[in-house]
């Protein structure tokens, strides 16, 4: 019995070693230091309660992008084909969000369910963290227009280098949210000839690399499976699978 015991605290605490740690931490900071512990705990506290603030208001923002806004708007304003347009866009969302750095990755997520490109994402959440409005105002109260102005133009600047750096190193299919693609729709690589015509059909659904057809995003809707419906029909080699585990799938 002792044993097993043993064996089930071993298993909570593999389970919850970040909460172990931290509470171990704090235990030899109060041994150690106690009033470093209380401020400690303070900020904890704090930043928790702002969480607790923030994070509902973002809650809703996600979910209105998710079920009203319509995917095509988040395309072509942020999509990868909004070019010059779209990086504007994102910088101007960036820069008059409000609300801590970590808000942002929820709303990005969302956007990027909907359509948005990673390049874009990067110059949202880039420009969310170091050049928000009232961010700015600030700056230039305490370190003079002229400081604000230039130190702009250059975090513009580079954050738009970065984010096309990003945006050719990084495809939507290396993301953590996108491994579902290759459990519902697949391309075998074997059978695919490179002629692209599910590429030309759907270019939202499919890209080319290295002469073969490759999924970038999976269907979402019942119109979207219609559509990856037809370009596995039209595909002459069969090479395009779709693993039906959504009965509203149309046969």
């Amino acid at each position: 019995m002792r044993i097993g015991l043993i064996k089930k605290m071993n298993s909570i605490i593999r389970k919850n070693r970040l909460i172990v740690l931290v509470t171990l931490v704090y235990s030899a900071l109060f041994i150690l230091s106690p009033d470093k512990a209380i401020k400690s705990i303070e900020n904890s506290v704090y930043y928790l309660l702002e969480m607790l603030q923030v994070l509902p208001v973002i809650f809703l923002f996600t979910v209105v992008i998710e079920a009203l806004i319509p995917k095509e708007m988040i395309m072509r304003g942020f999509g990868e084909k909004s070019g010059l347009k779209g990086n504007l866009l994102a910088l101007l969302l960036g820069s008059i969000s409000a609300g801590p750095i970590y808000a942002a990755f929820p709303i990005s997520k969302a956007l990027l369910g909907k359509g948005a490109s990673i390049s874009n994402i990067v110059i949202i959440l880039s420009s969310w963290a170091v050049i928000k409005v009232p961010m700015l105002a600030n700056e230039a109260k305490f370190l003079s227009i002229h400081f604000m102005i230039v130190r702009w133009m250059l975090t513009v600047l580079a954050i738009f280098v970065m984010a096309n750096i990003t945006g050719m190193l990084v495809k939507k299919k290396d993301l953590p949210a996108e491994e579902a693609i290759v459990k519902s729709l697949e391309i075998r690589e074997g059978y695919c000839i490179g002629c692209g015509i599910c590429v030309k059909m759907h270019p939202d659904y499919y890209e080319m690399k290295d002469n073969k057809a490759l999924v970038i995003k999976a269907p979402e809707s019942k119109e979207a499976l219609k559509m990856i419906h037809a370009s596995i029909e039209k595909c002459p080699s069969k090479a395009i699978i779709f693993n039906n585990e959504n009965e509203d799938y149309p046969q």
